[in-house]
Parts: C-alpha cells; structure tokens; sequence
C-alpha cells in the first residue's frame, strides 16, 4: 500500500514548501512546536477549516520523520498535536546563506516536469524521450518558452550547488594555486560564487555553447552536466574542455557516482532516483559508475583520473591533462 500511495509524501511536502510552512516553524525558534492554528494563523487565509486540513499534512511528514511532534491534552479532553522541525528540516529550510533544497523539491514534482513520466511508458516501446514527446522539444528548449518554470529550476539549481559547493570547499584543495577557473554550464553562477567568496581565484563567468568551445582556463569546473547528456554528447564538450586546458591542466567534476549493484541503502536511492529523472528528462542523460566516468575521460584523451572526496552525496573527480 506504500508503494501505491508513494506519490503522497512528496506531492504533501510541496505544498507545505508553498505555504511555507517549515520557514514558519523554524522562526519560532530552535526546539519549538506549534499547533495547526498556530501556523494557520500566520498564513494569508480567512478557510475555517484551514488549521484541520494543516494537521493532516503535519501529520503525515511527521509519520516520515521529516517533523517531529508532541502531544498536548485539552480541558475538554481532547488530544491536540503540536510539530516541530526533525533534522532533515535543516535542509528544508534556509540556512546562514539563506539557501535550502526547498526550490529543487518544488522543482522535482512541478506539473512541467511531473508531465513527462506519463510518457514513459511510450518511450520505453516506441524510442525517444519522454520530456520531448510530452513538450515537442528537448527540455533545455523548453526553459526559454516558461519564464516561470525557468526561474524555479535556476532557483532550484543555484540553492543545490550553493550548499554543495560550500561543503565540498571545506576538504576539496584541488581549487587553490590555480589563477583561473572556467565553470562550465554553470546556471546563475552560484558556483563560482562561493569559490570566488571562498577562495578568492579568478573565475570566469561567460556565456557560450560548450559544445562549440570552451574558454581557457587553468580548471574547469563543472557540476552535474555530465549528467544530462548521453556519451557522444559528453565526448564533444569534454575534448572541448582538453583543448582549453594548459599541458597540466585538469576538469573538476562534481558528480554523484552510481553504484554498480542497486542495494537498498540511503547514498544509493537518490542516486538511482536521479538517474530515472535524467531518463525522463534528458537527452540521453544518465547517472554513472566511476569506471564509465573513467571511460569518459580516457574517451576526451585525458592522461589521468582520479576520485578525490564526496560531499553530500556528490562527489568530486578529476580528468587530468596530464598523468
């Protein structure tokens, strides 16, 4: 009955992110727990039955850990429930830097991109992509047509890498000693903001197409571009990148690694999830084990290879120029 119901958790989160209800939660302070009224009463609604239909929602992210709870009786004998924020809301909400996975969970189950797994299905019987059957173009096509959808996956994005990066800085070294980084793909430019904040190296933000040319630079960083596209495409624009690099050069990935056998444990389920994403997304998009990210870049002609720490999940690689 999960698995029949398993659409449930994550359609009820979004819309607590719409009604922000966890910001609320968080600025009653640290430990604190509030009643549906209490967070009804914060939210630009006159629905009498707003505070019951808060409960049902609160309730169900508590059964998933994702809010904690106590239990409070009434004069009238009555069980009322009070909510607080679990650990796993500390990513849920916005931290010192004012980012959160918050956009990129409403982004994963958006009506635009919720569209293409009903083709599925057909793709997998008759070939192609399923974003592409559901829209007529590729979805990289597509952000240009819906400035509003646009936004949230930028939002979406740029809040990841921001989080992400962060962590990766504080054990990843591979960045200091370089006079110039290109940040391939890179969005916003939420990367090469944190390492220019961090780090202060020069970096380069230009616009471009990395399938005609890349511009030179020490490094090359990219995160999560591997990922939307198929071998031949990551060949063009990875040999791109070897071409802009000095003789002792390197490209940076950031990337999660897929594991080879699918075991049930918590690094591996968001990774085979995202991997089914870039299926219904992408151009043949897909996730990758470390030895197909190795055939990558031998494939580009770089001499050397080597993973060198994770961060969240996401790990960091690097495709040397030379051995």
């Amino acid at each position: 009955m999960q698995l029949a119901g398993a659409s449930v958790l994550p359609m009820v989160l979004k819309s607590a992110i719409e009604l922000d209800l966890l910001e609320i939660m968080a600025k009653a302070g640290p430990g604190a727990f509030l009643s549906p009224s209490d967070i009804a009463s914060q939210l630009p609604t006159t629905n009498p039955d707003a505070p019951v239909m808060l409960d049902r929602i609160l309730r169900l992210l508590a059964s998933y850990s994702v809010l904690t709870y106590s239990l409070r009786t009434l004069p009238d004998g009555k069980v009322e429930r009070l909510y607080g924020l679990a650990p796993v809301c500390k990513f849920l909400t916005k931290n010192e830097d004012g980012v959160s996975i918050a956009a990129l969970c409403l982004t994963n189950q958006d009506k635009v991109l919720m569209e293409s797994w009903y083709h599925l299905k057909d793709a997998v019987l008759e070939g192609g992509i399923p974003f592409n059957k559901a829209y007529g173009m590729i979805s990289f096509e597509y952000h240009g047509t819906d400035p509003r959808f646009n936004k949230l996956f930028n939002k979406g994005m740029s809040d990841h890498s921001t989080i992400t990066t962060k962590k990766i800085l504080e054990t990843y070294k591979g960045f200091e000693g370089l006079s110039s980084i290109v940040d391939v793909g890179g969005g916003t430019g939420a990367v090469l903001s944190m390492i220019r904040l961090l780090l202060r190296v020069g970096v380069e933000h230009v616009g471009g197409d990395m399938f005609v040319r890349v511009p030179k630079g020490d490094a090359i960083f990219m995160k999560w571009i591997c990922h939307d596209w198929s071998d031949e495409h990551c060949l063009k624009f990875l040999k791109n990148c070897y071409r802009a690099l000095p003789p002792n050069g390197k490209v940076i990935i950031a990337e999660f690694i897929l594991p080879v056998a699918p075991d049930r444990s918590l690094a591996t389920k968001p990774v085979v999830h995202n991997d089914c994403m870039m299926l219904v997304h992408n151009p043949g998009g897909k996730e990758r084990t470390e030895k197909e990210f190795e055939a990558l870049a031998k494939g580009a002609g770089f001499q050397g290879f080597r993973v060198v720490c994770e961060a969240f999940n996401t790990y960091v690689m690097e495709f040397l120029k030379s051995a």
